[in-house]
C-alpha cells in the first residue's frame, strides 16, 4: 500500500444482500460498473462472500460486499447463509435486494430486523422492475431498479451516498493532538516479524496522518531513539512507539513528553479507546484456570517469537503469575457469543485491518457475553505500569480512569 491509497479498515462497507436469484450479483456489477460478480440465472451462484476495493461516487473509496443468498438450503446452504450473516459484522451500509415481482418475503423482514438491531442504514433495491407493466414510485427507504436496463442505478448511488456515516468523517488519527511544525518521533521497532523493505499499515497511515497536520515526522528504531531525542533541537510534542517496545521506550522518553502507542492511537480513532481501557482492568483479576483469547484481524504468517501466540501469552502470564490457558483467532475468525463466555479476558490486536463497523461489534458481543476485552497497546502499557502515561494524551480519559 502506498501513502496515497485508502486502507480497506478506513473504506465505507457496501453489502448488498438478499435472496437467491434476486439479482444481487448483477446489481453489483451494474452500480459499479464492472463484472465483479459472477452472474448465472441458476440459484445460488454466489457461494462465497465477495469482497471488492473501489471508487463509487458519490462516495468515494469503498469496499463492496456481495453475499450468497440468504434463503440458501441444505448443510452446505446454512454455512453460506451463515457467510453472508458475518458480513453485517462490517457493513456499514446495506442493500436488501428484492425481486420487484415477488416483493418481500419473511427472510427479507429477518435481515431488515436484523439491519435495524445493528443499527445498519439500509435501502431496499426491488430489482428487475423492467418486468413489471407500470414501475411504483420510490419512497423513502426503496426504489425500483433494474440490473438489466440500467433504470433506477443512479439514484441508488445517491441513497447509498446519502446513509453515509457520519462518525467517517469525524474523528481525526493524530490531527487534533498535534499542531503545524510540531514534532513528533515514531518508534518502529525491525525485528524478525517486520516485513522486508517497507513499514506495516498502522505506521504508513500514522506517517501520512502526521504530514496532514502540517507537523514534522521522525521515524526511528527503537535501538536509536535516545540517539534521536539527543540529536532534536527542539522537544517532540509527541512519541508514538509499537506497542512491545512499550517498556523500553518509556524509560527512554523524558516524562514532559507525551508518549502513547499506535494501537491506542487506533482504538481511539475507531471509538474504542475507553471500553479496551476498561477492560485492561481485568488483567489484574485473572485466577488459576482462566482462559484468555487472543484475537488477531490480519492472518500474517506467523514467526516463531510472534506477538499473539507467543509474546503476549508469555506477558500476561508473568503479570498475572497465574497458570492460565490460551485459544487465538486471526483474520474474520471470531467466537460466537455463546463461545465468548467461557473466556475472562480477550485481549485484541490494533485491529489496523478492520474497519469501525467490524471492531464494535466485537466489542459489543464480548460485553453481552460479560467478558472483558483490551487491546494490545492497552494491555502492555497496564503489564509495564504505564497505563496512565500512555493516555496522557487525552486528559478527559485519564481523569475518568483517576476517578475510578
Amino acid at each position: 500500500m502506498s501513502l496515497n491509497d485508502k486502507p480497506a479498515a478506513e473504506r465505507v462497507h457496501i453489502g448488498f444482500f438478499g435472496l437467491r436469484n434476486a439479482g444481487k450479483s448483477s446489481l453489483v456489477n451494474a452500480v459499479t460498473g464492472q463484472n465483479l460478480a459472477l452472474v448465472s440465472d441458476i440459484k445460488g451462484t454466489t457461494t462465497d462472500p465477495v469482497l471488492k476495493t473501489m471508487e463509487l461516487l458519490p462516495i468515494g473509496p469503498v469496499v463492496i460486499i456481495d453475499t450468497p443468498g440468504i434463503d440458501d438450503e441444505g448443510e452446505l446452504g446454512s454455512m453460506r447463509v451463515e457467510r453472508a450473516e458475518k458480513m453485517l459484522q462490517k457493513t456499514d451500509i446495506a442493500v436488501l435486494v428484492a425481486d420487484a415481482a415477488a416483493g418481500l418475503s419473511e427472510h427479507e423482514g429477518r435481515l431488515m430486523r436484523i439491519f435495524t438491531d445493528k443499527k445498519i442504514p439500509f435501502v431496499i433495491a426491488f430489482n428487475k422492475c423492467d418486468l413489471l407493466s407500470a414501475i411504483p414510485k420510490s419512497k423513502s427507504n426503496s426504489l425500483y431498479v433494474s440490473a438489466k436496463t440500467g433504470f433506477g442505478i443512479d439514484e441508488l448511488k445517491n441513497r447509498l451516498g446519502s446513509l453515509l456515516p457520519s462518525s467517517k468523517h469525524e474523528r481525526m488519527l493524530i490531527g487534533d493532538l498535534v499542531s503545524p511544525n510540531d514534532i513528533v518521533v515514531l518508534v518502529t521497532p525491525i525485528d524478525e516479524s517486520a516485513p522486508k523493505g517497507r513499514l506495516i499499515l498502522p505506521q504508513q497511515q500514522m506517517i501520512r496522518s502526521v504530514l496532514d497536520a502540517a507537523a514534522v515526522s521522525i521515524v526511528v528504531k527503537d535501538t536509536e531513539l535516545e540517539a534521536a531525542l539527543a540529536a532534536i533541537a527542539r522537544k517532540p510534542k509527541l512519541v508514538i512507539t509499537d506497542s512491545q517496545a512499550f517498556g523500553k521506550v518509556s524509560k527512554i522518553v523524558p516524562e514532559d513528553i507525551l508518549l502513547t502507542s499506535f494501537s491506542i492511537l487506533f482504538a481511539r480513532y475507531k471509538g474504542e479507546l475507553e471500553p479496551f481501557t476498561a477492560g485492561a482492568a481485568k488483567l489484574n483479576m485473572l485466577a488459576d484456570g482462566d482462559r484468555v483469547l487472543i484475537s488477531e484481524g490480519c492472518t500474517h504468517h506467523r514467526q516463531c517469537n510472534d506477538i499473539g501466540t507467543v509474546k503476549m501469552p508469555g506477558w500476561i502470564k508473568g503479570y498475572a503469575k497465574k497458570e492460565l490457558f490460551f485459544d487465538f483467532t486471526s483474520g474474520g475468525d471470531f467466537p460466537s457469543l455463546d463461545e465468548l463466555r467461557k473466556y475472562a479476558l480477550v485481549v485484541h490486536c490494533g485491529a489496523c485491518m478492520l474497519n469501525e463497523r467490524e471492531v464494535h461489534s466485537r466489542l459489543e458481543k464480548a460485553e453481552k457475553a460479560g467478558v472483558s476485552i483490551t487491546n494490545y497497546g492497552i494491555a502492555i502499557a497496564q503489564m509495564h505500569g504505564i497505563l496512565r502515561r500512555s493516555l496522557s494524551p487525552f486528559p478527559q480519559l485519564l481523569q475518568k480512569l483517576r476517578e475510578r
